[in-house]
């Protein structure tokens, strides 16, 4: 508890440190979004089993043409998933999320590759089971998502962290859609973060095992503990970037940062693992600001 504890109370110290800096910086913040969405795009569709590497993700989303054959389907989950990432950068400013939100957005990620199921929750008959989970009735969907919107709302006061674990967790138990619905999810994260005045996360690929323990953790017995460390670490990770960033530091490898100060390299890993320095991972690789 004092661990996730300390999280929280780090998270609050960055964001006043970011909000201080960002109304200055919003040229920059942009740019910085935009060369997330390649990453983002490349580790959520990873996480659902996508072949596509970053590199390749890289040069779908540049139109670039690959040096190998990949499925349609492949090359609209990374065209469509990028454009629902850059449309919430605004809409989530707009509009709160609700039921007609959350079907667009689907509409959108699902297009040209299940037409006969985007944009509409699970109909009658359209069971699906997730892990060793039978999700929610499809008769009952609606109702499920709305009070989980409602519990979402009627807790402002409780850490961001504990109420966006707990949203992903019911969201992803209830797997209101057909297909889509971890990509959807991890949207929905970034929907309620950007709309709070939280900066957006990345669930990595390489995180997949841990992410999947949550989801255990929460069907067995309804807690939320491994996923509020999962958010917690993606939030700290993305703000660690945008301060090193607005902060004007120089931006290096943690590789050549030990080495500027004669540190252990893997001593400095566990701990930008561990978030206890002011590190970040973009593109797989540990960077740190100096």
């Amino acid at each position: 508890m004092a661990k996730i504890l300390n999280v929280f109370k780090k998270i609050e110290d960055l964001q006043k440190r970011y909000v201080h800096l960002a109304q200055k910086g919003q040229s920059l913040l942009t740019l910085i979004l935009e060369t997330e969405v390649a990453e983002h795009v490349y580790n959520s569709n990873a996480i659902e089993n996508s072949t596509l590497s970053l590199d390749e993700t890289e040069k779908i989303l540049l139109q670039i043409d690959l040096d190998r054959f990949i499925s349609e389907r492949e090359l609209f989950e990374a065209k469509n998933l990028a454009r629902v990432l850059s449309y919430i950068q605004t809409k989530s400013k707009e509009k709160e999320l609700e039921l007609d939100v959350i079907l667009l957005l689907h509409q959108m990620l699902v297009s040209n590759i299940r037409d006969d199921i985007a944009g509409r929750f699970r109909g009658d008959g359209e069971w699906v089971k997730v892990a060793n989970h039978i999700a929610c009735d499809p008769a009952k969907i609606e109702d499920k998502l709305q009070i989980m919107l409602n519990e979402y709302y009627a807790s402002p006061m409780v850490n961001i962290i504990k109420r966006i674990a707990r949203f992903h967790l019911s969201f992803e138990y209830i797997h209101p859609f057909v297909d889509g619905n971890g990509r959807i999810g991890r949207v929905l994260n970034n929907y309620l973060l950007i709309r709070e005045g939280y900066v957006p996360i990345n669930i990595q690929f390489i995180d997949r095992s841990h992410y999947y323990s949550a989801f255990k953790e929460y069907d067995q017995n309804k807690k939320t503990t491994i996923m509020e460390e999962i958010v917690g670490k993606a939030l700290t990770n993305s703000y660690h970037k945008r301060l090193a960033y607005l902060e004007r530091k120089e931006i290096v490898t943690l590789n050549a940062y030990a080495k500027m100060n004669k540190i252990s390299h893997s001593n400095l890993i566990n701990k930008a693992h561990r978030q206890t320095i002011e590190a970040f991972s973009e593109k797989g690789i540990w960077k740190i600001g100096v």
